[in-house]
């Protein structure tokens, strides 16, 4: 789904049609990761203000798990365009605001689960159950979110060097938990499809730069042997 999480697996050079400045590069440093902190941070402290001033709307619980779920699928779907970015525009420094944009994919998941599990089943274990066994949207999202929790643990230095290889294979997951939260949305939704739509076209063209990427990594490989 953290940098070095779901960072790129090619080891060929990028081609890239811009390259940063000096000075780019000391903004990007200097700046970005405090950027992205209050970014990611934004999401909820606007959740809380709207629940202080009670405008939530009917629905507070609904409010709460689609708010909570929308900003879980934008910054997986950020986490998953660095690569490209990075790639189509020479910034190289991208690469470092992975791992925070991917934790913070996981802290809003974990903010949605928690809305689920605490205001809609109320700790409910037998009804949570129940709902992951015989809802297919449930299902999807339940196990996006298991998926996940290894790619979060498995984040830091420490772990990536203690897998090796096997590190990467592990959060190769990121797509398959892109495309469990897009059909978790597609499936939950019964009226108006656009937002979800939305997520999958985004999902659709990440995935397939993605497969474009590998293929021509794969074929300059072969010609090269």
């Amino acid at each position: 789904m953290f940098q070095p999480v779901w960072q790129g697996y090619s080891t060929l050079p990028d081609v890239s049609p811009a390259a940063m400045t000096p000075q780019q590069t000391r903004l990007i440093s200097r700046l970005g990761k405090p950027l992205v902190f209050i970014s990611g941070l934004s999401p909820l402290i606007w959740l809380c203000w709207l629940i202080g001033q009670g405008q939530l709307g009917a629905n507070p619980v609904e409010t709460l798990s689609h708010y909570s779920g929308d900003w879980s699928l934008r910054f997986l779907l950020l986490t998953l365009a660095v690569t490209p970015l990075r790639r189509l525009t020479g910034w190289n420094r991208l690469q470092q605001f992975r791992r925070m944009l991917g934790l913070f994919a996981f802290f809003h998941v974990c903010l949605h689960f928690g809305v689920y599990l605490i205001f809609d089943q109320f700790f409910d274990l037998r009804a949570i159950i129940e709902d992951v066994a015989q809802r297919p949207y449930i299902t999807v999202g339940f196990a996006g979110w298991l998926l996940l929790i290894p790619l979060a643990v498995t984040s830091t230095h420490a772990m990536i060097k203690r897998l090796g290889r096997n590190w990467q294979r592990l959060h190769r997951l990121v797509y398959v938990i892109g495309v469990l939260g897009v059909l978790h949305y597609l499936w939950l939704v019964k009226a108006d499809l656009t937002e979800p739509l939305i997520y999958a076209g985004v999902l659709t063209v990440l995935l397939g730069y993605r497969l474009w990427w590998w293929t021509r990594s794969t074929t300059i490989t072969r010609s090269i042997r």
